[in-house]
């Protein structure tokens, strides 16, 4: 109370006579900002005067102080709710970038048959195995599914990987080096021109995955993260592309790679996701950052 007598306003009430203030006075509207831990039964009180009386009331929707989520008042089963959403909200904007993933992956998959077929029977007659690599990657909301490449390693290459651990060459979970031993020749090839990332269209159209979107992380790299807010890249679809891979790829350090994936959804766009696929579109004809 002495703080507020400081700033120089009147004091027309109190919580205790706030009822009978509001009998004998016009009131427009009422805005409750105390805080919520404090004061709740309080708040519950002028609220309830407010509904009884047809008084308009705000109050801040960001009771817990969130930074990065946005709130929307929803209904579900007949009751109002506040609901804080970390990702996109918008419906028609994801509505439409699906709609151009579906249409785009087809065409790609229609237009690019032909070197479906060159690399598949590269690979088949180049070295033993499967012709696709089949991993599992988290997805939206961390949900697991298979993800397609080319097969550009040897046979049971993951099984390699252990013996290989002390050689990582990039900071973080995940593991790279540039002179990968269980690479094949024709597998380098596909790695350069990215070839061996066009069956992820079919995972594109089945809906596991986007055009454009933070890229999909095998089990194995998501259990090596230790900051909690590195896991809000799991909010939105996992893509195909992204900032980070047009922006240099194996040669920026893990932590950045995480802030660019945040700073792409809190940033994004159609527009924004069109002008990454263009500058994919160059990265990968110039071969930049491949792996």
């Amino acid at each position: 109370m002495d703080q507020f007598r400081q700033t120089g306003f009147a004091l027309v009430s109190d919580l205790q006579s706030l009822a009978e203030f509001l009998r004998r006075n016009v009131v427009d509207e009422i805005a409750i900002y105390l805080p919520l831990r404090s004061f709740y039964e309080h708040s519950l009180s002028a609220a309830a005067l407010c509904e009884q009386h047809g008084i308009i009331m705000r109050f801040n929707g960001d009771i817990f102080g969130l930074k990065k989520s946005r709130s929307i008042l929803e209904e579900f089963d007949g009751d109002h709710q506040v609901a804080t959403y970390a990702g996109v909200t918008a419906w028609g904007p994801l509505v439409a970038k699906r709609v151009l993933d579906v249409v785009f992956s087809l065409i790609l998959i229609l237009s690019l048959s032909p070197l479906f077929v060159i690399a598949a029977l590269l690979i088949k007659f180049s070295s033993d195995g499967p012709i696709l690599f089949r991993q599992e990657r988290l997805g939206l909301n961390k949900r697991r599914f298979p993800i397609f490449k080319f097969r550009t390693m040897v046979p049971h290459a993951e099984m390699l990987l252990a013996g290989l651990e002390k050689q990582n060459e990039v900071s973080g979970p995940v593991f790279k080096i540039k002179k990968d031993p269980r690479i094949t020749p024709t597998g380098r090839f596909l790695r350069r021109t990215s070839i061996d990332e066009l069956p992820q269209l079919f995972n594109v159209l089945k809906g596991d995955m986007s055009l454009v979107g933070p890229r999909p992380l095998p089990v194995r790299d998501y259990e090596g993260f230790n900051e909690d807010w590195q896991r809000r890249r799991f909010s939105v679809r996992p893509g195909i592309t992204c900032v980070w891979q047009v922006s240099g790829r194996s040669s920026i350090p893990f932590e950045q790679w995480m802030k660019m994936d945040l700073q792409y959804m809190d940033e994004w766009s159609l527009w924004l996701d069109m002008k990454i696929l263009a500058r994919t579109v160059s990265a990968v004809l110039k071969g930049s950052g491949a792996a």
